[in-house]
């Protein structure tokens, strides 16, 4: 079974920074160096968005807002996707998921319908 647990959000003023991780329990015939993964938010009233994403050769890419800001890590052996937050603005406030991700016609999209229950990162002062 599939399994995501997020964790690390919590209330910071504007420009401080969070650490989130991502426990990930992937197909146990895949190995987990082998999938991409992907860093998604979603603020009220807002659709869920891919906000980073680390592929299995450890290449890289953010949606424009958060770049320079946020940076998406990921270990292995530990099957552990990080994102760490610096110079956080109000508008990052939201719930943050992780999942696997496919590259499908050119763009990410989720490889799991399943989710976590996301971890709160509420940017405020």
């Amino acid at each position: 079974q599939v399994q995501f647990v997020e964790s690390g959000g919590g209330l910071v003023q504007p420009g401080g920074s969070l650490r989130l991780s991502c426990a990930a329990s992937l197909e146990p015939s895949i190995p987990f160096r082998a999938y991409n993964l992907g860093w998604y938010r979603q603020a009220p009233g807002k659709q869920r968005e891919l906000v980073a994403r680390i592929t299995a050769g450890h290449s890289t890419d953010y949606t424009d807002s958060v770049k320079g800001r946020f940076t998406i890590s990921r270990d292995d052996p530990k099957e552990t996707v990080y994102l760490q937050m610096n110079n956080l603005k109000p508008e990052d406030t939201a719930v943050y998921y992780c999942n696997a991700v496919r590259l499908t016609s050119g763009d990410y999209y989720p490889l799991y319908n399943s989710w976590g229950q996301g971890t709160q990162v509420t940017v405020s002062s």
